[in-house]
């Protein structure tokens, strides 16, 4: 449990680092980096899909250790991140086809800052 836990922020900062920076390549016209960022497909969905379990992984472990029931938890999370997520496609569909570049370039940058933020606030942590 202390090696996930102490290797997991780096490992979410590392990948979402990654990602965002093809982001901002294909936002930039490189259409090689174009073609092959597409966060909803391949590999780039599963690296997504990992580096922004990691941290949860590490949360569930530590409460899994200290006995805590998780379920109303769970359940809470689950419903808000499905209700968010419902709103950020809808949302990103509509400024997406006005915006392009620019929102791709911003969710880019995005993905940079919370693998910094994951980063960072465990390093500040100790």
């Amino acid at each position: 449990f202390g090696m996930v836990s102490a290797l997991t922020h780096w490992i979410a900062f590392g990948l979402l680092s990654f990602v965002g920076i093809r982001m901002l390549l294909a936002a930039r016209g490189d259409v090689h980096a174009h073609a092959t960022v597409d966060p909803s497909r391949g590999a780039t969905l599963i690296l997504l899909s990992v580096a922004t379990s990691l941290d949860a992984l590490a949360v569930g472990l530590s409460l899994a250790a200290l006995h805590v029931d998780v379920w109303l938890p769970a359940l809470i999370i689950g419903l808000v991140t499905g209700a968010l997520c419902v709103v950020a496609v809808r949302i990103g569909t509509r400024l997406g086809a006005r915006l392009g570049r620019i929102m791709e370039a911003a969710g880019g940058l995005l993905l940079i800052a919370i693998g910094l933020r994951i980063l960072l606030e465990h390093v500040w942590k100790g």
